[in-house]
């Protein structure tokens, strides 16, 4: 899947809109509609989640992808706002009509695109009988470089970026000067923080939230808790009150679509759950929706899981994507076993 960029006025004037994300909790809750990302799996009795659990299923051998998406290589005029173009991911949501089985689980099947360089078109021996000699033709002027940072960049200034978003806790991991996958998804995630245009472009505007440090706060005061922004599509890592890490979300897109004969609606629920299920490695939807990477399931088939598309916009069935790179940072690193509190606002 393509992510689409919005290009900033030239210059260093140069504005970023602001995007307003409609809160998607409204979305087509009618009686009788069930969470399904990936079916009806429900937690045990004893667990701080939902109901009884689905049955196990058996884990796949891990096939980590790469998280790093590969957008186009200049940025386009901004539209209004981008929208979920029904990309699956790895989370049906809520059953519409039909009522999936239980144990059934959304998968992540969206893909990265990858775009190819162009070739410069220079050549030699211009005006020349037999490429040699002659007349050269004026020097020709090295492109004045660009007021933003956009994706593909190499350079210092992309590293000195790099390093304050890390040191702000957004999820990078690597400070190499090359502004990639990762550094976009934190991008994206800065943007959505400071209410900016969600283009991964980096702008005046985007810079300013980066220098004066913005940084969502967390909802909850005490323990180790995963929290889901839904209305900033984030997940935020949050010890005792104090966010950990910052990383780029995308949730339930609020769209229809069937799946097995029955009949679902893309919704991210809100509320209190915990991680009751976990499956380390990939993990494919029984409803045939696609993969999840590592998912972590905190109610009926909703998880948060790793997947190799993660835009900027809510695109998935219902789970909530993060890069694969983040979710095995919560696996190995940060930890989130079962039983940990995930709060969805």
């Amino acid at each position: 899947m393509r992510v689409m960029h919005g290009k900033p006025a030239h210059g260093v004037g140069a504005a970023v809109g602001k995007r307003v994300l409609g809160t998607l909790g409204a979305v087509a809750l009618t009686a009788g509609l069930l969470s399904a990302c990936g079916g009806d799996e429900e937690p045990p009795a004893d667990s701080a989640a939902m109901s009884s659990a689905g049955p196990e299923e058996s884990t796949p051998s891990p096939e980590p992808s790469a998280d790093e998406q590969d957008p186009e290589a200049s940025p386009s005029e901004p539209s209004s706002e981008p929208s979920g173009d029904g990309t699956d991911e790895g989370a049906g949501d809520d059953a519409g009509e039909g009522t999936a089985k239980p144990g059934e689980d959304e998968g992540d099947g969206a893909g990265d695109d990858e775009s190819s360089e162009p070739g410069d078109g220079t050549s030699q021996g211009e005006g020349k009988p037999d490429g040699k000699g002659g007349d050269k033709g004026p020097k020709e002027e090295e492109p004045e470089k660009p007021d933003y940072i956009e994706y593909g960049e190499v350079s210092n200034r992309v590293g000195k970026l790099q390093q304050r978003l890390q040191d702000l806790g957004y999820f990078v991991t690597s400070v190499d000067k090359a502004y990639g996958g990762e550094t976009q998804q934190a991008i994206f995630a800065l943007q959505k923080a400071g209410g900016l245009y969600r283009d991964g472009v980096v702008g005046d505007a985007t810079q300013n939230a980066a220098d004066d440090g913005v940084v969502p706060k967390a909802q909850t005061s005490s323990g180790k808790v995963l929290e889901i922004d839904i209305d900033r599509q984030l997940v935020l890592a949050v010890d005792n009150g104090k966010v950990v890490k910052v990383i780029n979300a995308s949730s339930g897109n609020g769209e229809t679509y069937e799946a097995k004969g029955a009949t679902y609606t893309a919704y991210t629920p809100r509320g209190s759950f915990a991680v009751f299920r976990e499956v380390n490695g990939m993990h494919s939807s029984t409803l045939e929706l696609g993969d999840m990477w590592r998912p972590k399931f905190f109610t009926g088939g909703i998880a948060v899981h790793g997947s190799a598309s993660v835009p900027a916009f809510p695109a998935s069935h219902g789970c909530v994507r993060v890069s694969n790179s983040a979710m095995d940072w919560i696996w190995d690193t940060w930890g989130a076993p079962s039983g940990t509190p995930v709060v969805v606002y």
